[in-house]
């Protein structure tokens, strides 16, 4: 069964994003970034050329012909699955096909109050079908 991480109070969501996407490199896992927002996909797709500073994070849209070589995907098209390893969901809503990835994560603002609504909405829908959740704090890994 998939589980699910959501990565509340973040101040910045596409650095943590960007951050997340780091980690999944690091561990050899194989990421599709997903959001229907063009201008959304664009902001990461930059940011993810200017993090790590000293290093290289090799992604590239999932249509593009290198795709089958990149660990790192980003898509607004929700039928593009080039691999079922790790989502992580920058959409409004649930990704359609969620459940057929080993993990899903999620990432909530910290200030913008429609988001954080409707991550209460998905997180109440995986809940309620049994999936299992795992809740991290920034606000608290921030302070530790």
């Amino acid at each position: 069964m998939t589980r699910i991480d959501f990565y509340f109070n973040a101040p910045d969501k596409l650095a943590v994003a960007a951050r997340l996407a780091q980690k999944a490199y690091a561990t050899r896992a194989r990421l599709l970034i997903f959001s229907r927002d063009a201008q959304v996909m664009g902001a990461l797709d930059r940011k993810l050329w200017e993090i790590p500073a000293t290093g290289f994070l090799p992604h590239c849209r999932a249509s593009d012909p290198n795709a089958p070589e990149t660990p790192v995907l980003l898509t607004s098209d929700p039928e593009a699955l080039p691999h079922h390893d790790v989502l992580l969901n920058l959409d409004d809503e649930r990704h359609a096909n969620f459940s057929r990835f080993e993990r899903v994560l999620e990432v909530v603002s910290r200030d913008d109050e429609d988001d954080r609504a409707r991550a209460r909405a998905r997180f109440k829908f995986y809940k309620d079908r049994g999936y299992e959740i795992k809740s991290n704090d920034l606000a608290k890994e921030a302070g530790a």
